[in-house]
């Protein structure tokens, strides 16, 4: 029994060797030019080994993305934020900007994997884990409204305007031009963090800007 146990610790932890190597030749040489082969060297292990694991090179983006977005729902129902709800914008962003690279690169295989219809049981599987965390962070926010800290308004609006947000800043860190203006990226990306934990608080609609009166 203690034998098996064994086995299955190190069948684990090979696995996690093949998404760690995988996601950083992705992120450094590109998901298109990587192959399969080129990870089980990098890993050290043949290229028969990588199919004991994952079916197709499809199956390790997936696998990735999972694990991806099960971090963040760990995150969403982490003690912290369930004390402190205020935490949750702050966290939300963190997650998501904390690592534009990877942002990006799930971004676009998820594009790409829907598109061609591959891998539906996994896809169905992401799209779960992250409807989950869409109903965590929709209670989340329907208590800060009840609360009067956020507008009332639907709770997606805050939710898709935190997620534009974000994938807004990530294309501008990947943009030729305006990666070159941003000389402090990491100042700049704390400044849209605080820009986005403050985004929806309450307000009164009808006011409006004072204009000083003419002299």
């Amino acid at each position: 029994m203690e034998k098996e146990s064994r086995k299955v610790r190190e069948f684990r932890r090979r696995e996690q060797e093949i998404l760690d190597t995988a996601l950083q030749l992705f992120l450094e040489q590109g998901e298109d030019t990587v192959t399969v082969e080129m990870i089980a060297d990098a890993v050290g292990i043949g290229k028969g080994t990588i199919y004991k694991h994952f079916k197709s090179k499809t199956e390790i983006y997936l696998r990735l993305m999972l694990d991806y977005e099960r971090e963040l729902n760990q995150l969403f129902h982490s003690d912290s934020v369930a004390k402190d709800k205020e935490a949750l914008s702050r966290a939300y962003f963190a997650f998501r900007m904390g690592d534009p690279e990877r942002y990006r690169l799930f971004d676009r295989l998820e594009e790409r994997i829907v598109k061609g219809r591959q891998a539906p049981e996994m896809v169905e599987q992401l799209h779960s884990i992250r409807a989950s965390n869409f109903e965590r962070l929709t209670r989340l926010i329907e208590d800060r409204i009840s609360e009067g800290k956020l507008e009332d308004v639907p709770p997606y609006f805050h939710y898709c305007a935190a997620w534009a947000l974000v994938h807004g800043a990530v294309a501008l860190y990947h943009s030729p031009f305006w990666s070159s203006v941003l000389e402090d990226q990491e100042g700049f990306f704390q400044f849209l963090m605080d820009i986005g934990v403050r985004m929806g608080n309450k307000r009164r609609r009808d006011e409006a800007p004072r204009v000083a009166d003419d002299a």
